[in-house]
C-alpha cells in the first residue's frame, strides 16, 4: 500500500507496518490494541479496507474527466458540419459565419493559460465545475438562438468555458494518479479523448444535423453537462488551491490574455481574409508580440508571477511544448483540409465524411488505452514519442499522395489507419512529458500551457496549410486544370508541408529532450523517486 504524506502527492514508499519480516513477534509491537486482531495479527487499517473503493472511485474520476473533456473536443468539429445549415436558417453571409467558430476559438485560445493558473490559485475541481456550468449554459443558449448576434455571443462564453473546464484536467489527472504506471495508463485515456474527439465530431455532427436539425448539436451537451457535473461534485476532490495570500498577478494576466485573444484573431480573420502579408495582419500580428513582449518582461519582474519563467528552463517542457505546436499543427490542418477533399473532390455527405474518419478513432482509441501504456512504462516516454510521430508522418505522406478519383479502401484507409496508430502511441507520450513533475501547486499551470501550444499549434497550423493549399489550387486552375485536380494538387501541398512540420517535431523529440526513469525500474525500488524532471528544474 502507497501512502502519499508529502503537500505534492508523490509516492514516499511503502507502508512499514511490522510483520515476521522484521523478526519481532506480533506481542513485541506497540501498535496499540484496537489495531490488533483477536489473534495478535495486525488488523487492516480503515485506509486499507477502503483502498479498492478508493482506487475505484479515482478511475470513475478520471471517466467524468473525460467526458467533459470529450464535451470540449467535439465543439469544434460537430459545429463545422452544421455550418451550412446554420448560415441557411439564421441567413449569415459567407464572412459572418466565420464568428460562429472564431467568436469561440478567440475566447478558448486566449483565456486557455489563465484558467489553468486559476486553477492552481483557486482549486482546480472549482475552476472545472464553474467551466463545465458555464460551457452547458452557453450551449443552451445557442441552442435556443434565434439571431445571429445572440448565437455568436453565446459561442464566445461557450468558449470561456471550454478553456476553464480542458485546461485544468490534465493538471488534475497528474495529481489523482502520482504513481508512473497508472498516470501512464490515465494520461492515456485522456490523450484519447483529447485527440480522437475531433473525429468522433466529424460521425456526431453529420448524425445529428441530418437527423434532426443544427440546434441540437448544442442541446446534447445540456444533459451530458448536468451529469458530469453532478459526478464530478461527488467524485472529485475539494483541492483549495495555494490561494492569493501573496497577491493576485492582475497586470500579468490582462497581458497574456490581450496577447493571445489578439493573436487568434489575427490568425483566424485578418490572416485568413486578407492574407499573411497584408498590412491590418502585420499589424495586429505586431501589437501581439508587444503584447507577449510585455508579459514576459512583466513575469521576469513580479514577486508572484502567473506563469514562473523558470518553467521553460526545463528542456522536457519547453521541448514537449514544442513538440505540441508542430504535431498539432500538421494533424489539425490535415482533419480540416481531408475532410474538404472527402467533400469537394470525393462527394462524400457530412456521414459519410465522418465514417471515413471513423478508423483514426479506433485506432487511435486501441493504442492509447489498450498499448500506450505498457509502452511508456517499459521503454519510458521519451522513448516512445520517435516512432509515433513517424508513423504519423508516414501517414500525412500517403495522404499527400491521394489522387483525384480515390478509392477509400485502397488510397485513404492505409492513411488513416496510419495517422490513428501515430497519434494513439505518441499523444500520450507527449503529455507525459509535458506534465513531467508537475506538482499540487503547478499542475494547473503545466495543463493550462500544454493546452495553449495546442490550440496555438492548431490555429497556426490550419490557417497556414489553408491559405498555401488554396494558393496553390487557385494557380492550377488558372494553368487549365480542372477544379478536382486543382483541389487535389492544393490539398497534396497542404499535406507534404504538414508532413515536413511532424518531422520537425522529430528532431525536437530526440535533440531536446531528456531521457526520463522508465516506471518500471522504479516499481523495483518501490517508487522513491518521481518518473519526472521537476517541473520548476534549474537544469537547463
Amino acid at each position: 500500500m502507497q501512502t502519499w504524506t508529502n503537500s505534492e502527492d508523490h509516492p514516499t514508499g511503502t507502508s512499514s507496518a511490522l510483520g515476521p519480516s522484521d523478526g519481532l513477534k506480533p506481542s513485541e509491537t506497540t501498535l496499540p490494541p484496537d489495531q490488533m486482531g483477536p489473534s495478535g495479527e495486525l488488523r487492516p487499517s480503515e485506509e486499507m479496507q477502503h483502498q479498492p473503493a478508493n482506487d475505484r472511485s479515482r478511475w470513475i474520476a478520471l471517466y467524468v474527466l473525460c467526458v467533459g473533456m470529450l464535451m470540449i473536443v467535439l465543439d469544434v468539429t460537430v459545429v463545422n458540419v452544421a455550418l451550412p445549415s446554420i448560415q441557411d436558417d439564421l441567413g449569415f453571409s459567407s464572412s459572418s459565419l466565420a464568428w460562429v467558430v472564431n467568436a469561440y476559438l478567440i475566447a478558448f485560445g486566449g483565456l486557455l493559460l489563465l484558467a489553468g493558473r486559476f486553477g492552481d490559485l483557486m482549486g482546480r475541481s472549482r475552476v472545472f465545475l464553474l467551466g463545465v456550468g458555464l460551457f452547458t449554459l452557453a450551449s443552451l443558449l445557442c441552442g435556443l438562438a434565434w439571431t445571429q448576434t445572440l448565437l455568436v455571443a453565446a459561442r464566445f462564453v461557450q468558449g470561456i468555458g471550454g478553456a476553464m473546464t480542458s485546461a485544468v484536467i490534465l493538471g488534475m489527472i497528474v495529481t489523482m494518479f502520482p504513481e508512473p504506471r497508472e498516470q501512464a495508463k490515465a494520461i492515456g485515456v485522456y490523450a484519447f479523448v483529447a485527440s480522437a474527439g475531433g473525429s468522433v465530431g466529424l460521425l456526431a455532427g453529420g448524425v445529428l444535423t441530418q437527423s434532426i436539425n443544427w440546434h441540437w448539436i448544442f442541446f446534447v451537451n445540456v444533459p451530458i453537462g448536468i451529469v458530469t457535473i453532478l459526478l464530478a461534485r461527488r467524485l472529485l476532490e475539494k483541492d483549495k488551491g495555494i490561494g492569493f495570500a501573496q497577491g493576485a498577478d492582475i497586470p500579468g494576466a490582462a497581458l497574456i490574455t490581450a496577447a493571445l485573444m489578439l493573436g487568434v484573431y489575427t490568425i483566424v480573420k485578418p490572416a485568413a481574409d486578407y492574407g499573411w502579408g497584408a498590412g491590418r495582419t502585420l499589424g495586429l500580428g505586431a501589437i501581439s508580440l508587444v503584447l507577449l513582449a510585455g508579459f514576459i518582461a512583466r513575469e521576469a519582474t513580479a514577486r508572484n508571477p502567473l506563469v514562473p519563467l523558470r518553467i521553460f528552463r526545463s528542456r522536457n517542457v519547453t521541448g514537449a511544448n514544442l513538440i505540441q505546436v508542430l504535431s498539432v499543427a500538421g494533424m489539425f490542418g490535415m482533419f480540416f483540409l481531408g475532410a474538404l477533399y472527402l467533400r469537394r473532390v470525393l462527394g462524400y455527405d457530412a456521414l459519410e465524411i465522418g465514417l471515413a474518419f471513423l478508423p483514426v478513432t479506433i485506432t487511435m482509441g486501441t493504442m492509447s488505452i489498450r498499448f500506450s501504456e505498457p509502452l511508456i512504462t517499459r521503454f519510458g516516454a521519451r522513448a516512445t514519442l520517435p516512432p509515433g510521430l513517424g508513423l504519423i508522418a508516414a501517414g500525412l505522406a500517403l495522404f499527400a499522395r491521394t489522387p483525384v478519383h480515390a478509392d477509400y479502401l485502397l488510397n485513404v484507409l492505409p492513411s488513416m489507419a496510419l495517422l490513428g496508430t501515430g497519434a494513439g502511441l505518441c499523444f500520450p507520450a507527449l503529455m507525459t512529458v509535458a506534465m513531467s513533475g508537475a506538482t499540487q501547486s503547478d499542475a494547473g499551470l503545466a495543463s493550462g500551457l500544454v493546452n495553449t501550444t495546442a490550440q496555438v499549434g492548431g490555429a497556426l497550423g490550419l490557417a497556414v496549410l489553408a491559405t498555401l493549399s488554396a494558393s496553390r489550387s487557385a494557380r492550377l486552375i488558372a494553368h487549365g486544370q480542372s477544379t478536382a485536380a486543382a483541389l487535389t494538387g492544393g490539398y497534396h501541398l497542404a499535406f507534404w508541408i504538414a508532413t515536413a512540420l511532424v518531422l520537425a517535431a522529430i528532431g525536437v523529440a530526440l535533440t531536446v529532450l531528456r531521457p526520463q526513469p522508465v516506471a518500471a525500474q522504479q516499481s523495483d525500488v518501490g517508487h522513491e523517486q518521481t518518473s519526472a524532471e521537476p517541473l520548476y528544474s534549474e537544469v537547463a
